[in-house]
């Protein structure tokens, strides 16, 4: 009996060493992968000049060259072979997935499983090629007009500037695009997340360092930098809490017999968001307020023009900027949560499968159902993300607090953050059950109840 239990204890720890092992190896490869991924944020575009570069972002940092500059790690601002990231592919998985909601042939891919699922992904993958040769295009033709304080900031304009350059871009993001995909499927978390994850990280030991020079100057107090970190964790603390709270509808299904057996019966519960369109409002948000200030940085004109005034009014810390934020937040919080999730398509699928929620008939009144409950936690939601991306704009304009602390780049990191660390315990819970499984099958081989063959 001891040495069956001793063998039975070595086999167990045999196969949780094994599968640790192998989470290991998910978890290595997910750390090679973005150490790939900013060392080629380091690598320059050829025949750009990176200190003029540098120069000109400096200048025109407070529009959207300054925000996409942050979620690319400072690829942009020094213009490398990543300088467009993944941003391509983003676009491009949004506008399909807008496209499914308003095209039937679409829609029909997406309701076909796994094999609706590969084709989507293809087009995606097409779009992204798409939009990456128009935006490095875009960038060579902008490239060649740039002049800063420096000069210019391409050594040698022309033809093969433009052509290497959409080269560099593309190939940059395809690049980024399969290492997101490999990360997916050979290591830990959503590599296309991770991505972006780690080009906002790479700019906080930056931002932090600021910040503490700014205290050993003088120019923030202690006691401010201080009561600055406690509103960091309990805003983070927020944030965690808010983006797993959910509302379980209850879902019923009824008894059924077959032959002398019965089947069915089951208790469930639909789990709905509270906020199910995710950090796309405020990116949203951010980027057309800041088209206003983007072309009027561009346009070199000085004199004061209607495109300078609007700018002006549109800027960081201003109320008209304040309101209009919070509206195209709350607009783009119910329009994108009605296009991800279709209440009648829920609930036609509940009647097909014979659910029900208790108390709601089936069919039309369960898509009500759903629908008034989603538009109540779709208003909480909305009002929690005016919240978490105000909270920066008063910080930085009243108080001069150069950390970008909360709004978007905190809602992708907390976020991303608990999805991988969900997936690294779904691995660990995974090894629990195949141990189980493992010693009961050993047991039933040992004098336990017999395996049927």
């Amino acid at each position: 009996m001891a040495s069956a239990a001793e063998q039975l204890a070595a086999n167990l720890n045999l196969g949780v060493l094994s599968k640790a092992t192998e989470l290991k190896k998910r978890i290595w490869f997910t750390l090679a992968a973005l150490i790939v991924y900013r060392i080629g944020t380091y690598i320059p575009v050829p025949g750009v000049d990176a200190t003029v570069m540098a120069d000109i972002l400096r200048q025109h940092g407070g529009g959207i060259l300054g925000m996409f500059d942050m979620f690319t790690g400072g690829a942009l601002g020094r213009m490398t072979v990543f300088a467009l990231n993944i941003m391509p592919y983003i676009s491009a998985s949004i506008i399909i997935q807008l496209m499914s909601a308003a095209v039937p042939s679409l829609e029909a891919l997406k309701k076909e499983g796994e094999s609706g699922r590969k084709k989507l992904n293809q087009y995606t993958r097409y779009l992204t090629v798409v939009i990456a040769i128009f935006q490095s295009y875009g960038i060579a033709v902008g490239l060649e007009s740039m002049q800063g304080s420096f000069g210019a900031a391409v050594y040698d304009p022309g033809l093969f500037f433009r052509i290497s350059c959409m080269a560099t871009l593309v190939g940059g993001t395809l690049f980024l695009m399969w290492i997101g995909e490999q990360i997916t499927a050979r290591g830990i978390g959503n590599g296309i997340s991770l991505i972006i994850f780690a080009g906002i990280v790479a700019n906080v030991p930056g931002a932090l360092v600021s910040t503490l020079e700014l205290g050993r100057t003088g120019a923030l107090s202690p006691i401010f930098i201080v009561a600055f970190g406690l509103i960091a964790l309990a805003v983070i603390a927020f944030v965690v809490f808010m983006e797993r709270a959910q509302r379980r509808i209850p879902i019923q299904y009824p008894k059924r017999q077959v032959g002398n057996r019965m089947f069915g019966g089951e208790n469930t519960h639909l789990p709905l968001k509270l906020n199910t369109a995710g950090v796309i409002p405020p990116i949203f948000a951010s980027s057309l307020l800041l088209l206003p200030a983007t072309f009027a940085g561009f346009s070199g004109t000085q004199e004061e023009g209607w495109l300078t005034r609007i700018a002006g009014a549109l800027a960081h810390g201003q109320p008209l900027y304040m309101a209009a934020y919070v509206g195209l937040i709350i607009f783009f919080a119910f329009f994108y949560t009605a296009v991800v999730f279709n209440p009648t398509e829920t609930a036609d699928n509940l009647k097909k499968n014979g659910g029900f929620v208790p108390g709601i008939r089936p069919g039309q009144a369960t898509a009500d159902y759903l629908d008034r409950v989603l538009s109540r936690l779709t208003g909480v939601g909305a009002v929690y993300l005016c919240i978490v991306c105000l909270l920066p704009e008063i910080l930085i304009s009243q108080y001069g607090v150069p950390f970008y602390f909360g709004g978007t780049s905190l809602l992708i990191i907390v976020s991303v953050t608990m999805d991988t660390v969900a997936q690294v315990q779904s691995h660990l819970f995974a090894h629990q059950y195949e141990g189980l499984i493992r010693k009961a099958r050993m047991g039933g081989g040992r004098g336990g109840a017999p395996r049927l063959r």
